[in-house]
């Protein structure tokens, strides 16, 4: 059987010697592997070796890597030995095969101890061999020729070299890249993982974990800009709706005193003789009727039946008193003020004069806010009392339809809420609103004269409207000869002064025409009313307690 001269590697035939010698030797670097010639033809190399190495032995005795000791080419890192010229496969990874040129297929027990040690040698100056960096993004194997691009897969390639190469003596692993020695296999896996950790794999995860790093950091930083948006648009919110911790109605009003006393609207004896007035209007949780105006739906009946246009039938709410807002709560307090409007026409009717809920005096905006948060904490509308935290005495906040609706369920009174959500009419207008207010007002008086009235005063208590920003209310409905249809509007933000100009019979009709509001002046995306619609029961009271724990309103739409 004929053996390579240069590597020892055994051939089946001549052929096959041919092919290896090609192949193997004269596609490489052609160099001696015993001592440092290099650069000359296979022919010279061959007649280099039976000249200068003769006095070797030519079995295939193994080296021991001691000092003076020659080593064969099988042994040494300069060329492709038989090590990684003859793979096996084992679990999708080349694995080169441990069998000595020389040695059989079944090697006796004698050899194993010294083939170990030549292999650990032959992979240390592999590893020399190979070190240097491969052109692109390529990873060599530090053990055996293998090269591939993927990092991952050559640590799992490694870690299976280290299960076949790590020699056993006395418990003892040695690295086969520094000759280390570890107590066990897991602490030269870890070892050889730190070799590879400095090899331009571990380039790679260094890139990796800076760009995980980085991506971390931006995170953190858009997640801190958007909790100081959030918290900016929050505190504007408080602002805008009086739950920035600014006072609440009194404070409001000693500030706008204390402004007319520095700008010499007001002397230091006035100042202190309302500041009094208000102290003890408030402790007694009544409204002080500065901005309150009387007798003006009478006036409002006078005035439709001395205007006498053909077709137009009217009707008017029952009587009420008109609350305009003041210093204290200019800006905020127009729901507050339409309560006590809807209020001051509950408590003349007879149908709701028998509840003892209600008091003969019209309370103050803090005594409103108290009965609101008593409201709360009897359970009614929980979702709405948590945006408020549960608070409202002593802020300047703005309350809409469901805190109305809250204090009537509490006052034992049938409330109503419908909310009219998008429009309904060309030009976002809302035609369904200005029809349900006339059915409102109209349809309890169609029954009963054959030839109803062109001017109706109802017993029915007005309306409150809410929008976005703003609340009105309701005191009554014209309808026009062409079938149009306006309603007619109490507004908290019209001065007292305004209002009872309307008490003087000779007031031109152009001051009746401010109360009057046609579709194309309602545009608002949204608009809400809250009706009383008569008294509760205790159980119903109840009733209404539970289920509004979920409100919702009636929608039309």
């Amino acid at each position: 059987m004929p053996v390579c001269e240069i590597c020892s590697e055994e051939l089946a035939c001549d052929s096959e010697l041919k092919t290896h010698l090609l192949l193997t030797h004269l596609e490489d670097e052609v160099s001696c592997p015993l001592c440092s010639l290099s650069g000359v033809s296979y022919d010279e190399l061959n007649f280099h070796i039976n000249t200068a190495h003769a006095e070797m032995d030519s079995g295939h005795t193994a080296a021991t890597g001691e000092p003076g000791h020659p080593k064969r080419k099988s042994e040494t890192g300069a060329g492709l030995s038989s090590v990684s010229r003859s793979p096996e496969t084992q679990n999708g990874v080349m694995k080169p095969n441990h069998r000595h040129a020389g040695e059989t297929s079944d090697p006796g027990k004698k050899h194993e101890k010294t083939r170990g040690s030549n292999m650990m040698e032959l992979l240390a100056s592999k590893q020399r061999r190979l070190s240097s960096p491969s052109k692109g993004r390529t990873f060599s194997c530090p053990l055996c020729d293998l090269v591939c691009t993927d990092c991952f897969m050559m640590q799992e390639h490694v870690e299976l070299h280290l299960q076949d190469h790590a020699v056993s003596d006395g418990a003892v692993y040695v690295c086969p890249m520094c000759k280390v020695a570890c107590d066990d296999s897991c602490s030269l896996q870890e070892h050889v993982e730190l070799h590879l950790d400095n090899s331009p794999a571990g380039d790679f995860y260094g890139d990796l974990r800076f760009a995980q790093q980085l991506q971390e950091e931006e995170e953190c930083k858009r997640k801190e800009e958007e909790a100081k948006r959030e918290a900016e648009e929050f505190r504007q919110l408080q602002m805008q709706f009086g739950l920035d911790n600014g006072g609440g109605y009194r404070k409001q009003m000693e500030r706008s005193m204390e402004q007319a006393v520095s700008r010499g609207h007001m002397t230091p004896t006035e100042f202190h003789m309302k500041r009094l007035e208000m102290m003890e209007t408030l402790a007694a949780g009544l409204d002080d009727g500065q901005t309150r105006t009387t007798g003006l739906l009478s006036a409002l009946y006078k005035f439709y039946q001395r205007e006498r246009q053909e077709g137009t039938r009217v009707w008017l709410c029952s009587e009420l008193e008109h609350y305009s807002s003041s210093d204290g709560d200019r800006g905020w307090g127009c729901g507050y003020r339409n309560f006590q409007m809807l209020l001051s026409s509950l408590q003349r009717l007879e149908q709701y004069t028998t509840l003892h809920t209600l008091s003969d005096s019209c309370p103050s905006i803090p005594q409103v806010q108290a009965l609101i948060e008593a409201a709360w904490v009897e359970g009614i509308d929980p979702q709405g009392a948590s945006q408020f935290n549960g608070r409202l005495k002593g802020t300047r906040a703005w309350i809409g339809a469901t805190e109305i609706y809250t204090i009537l369920t509490s006052l034992k009174l049938r409330a109503r809420v419908v909310d009219f959500h998008q429009p309904t009419g060309p030009g976002d207008t809302h035609p369904r609103l200005f029809r349900w207010v006339k059915n409102y007002f109209s349809l309890p008086s169609s029954t009963g004269a054959r030839v109803p009235p062109r001017v109706v005063k109802t017993n029915l208590p007005p309306i409150y409207l809410q929008h976005q920003g703003h609340s009105r209310t309701i005191v009554g409905v014209e309808e026009r000869r062409n079938g149009s249809i306006c309603v007619l509007m109490f507004d908290p933000g019209c001065s007292p002064a305004e209002m009872r100009k309307l008490l003087n019979p000779n007031t031109s009709p152009s001051h009746f025409n401010r109360l009057r509001k046609f579709p194309t002046h309602l545009k608002k995306q949204q608009y809400q009313v809250v009706v009383v619609e008569g008294v509760l029961s205790e159980d119903e009271k109840q009733e209404r307690v539970i289920t509004s724990r979920i409100f919702h309103a009636e929608r039309i739409p």
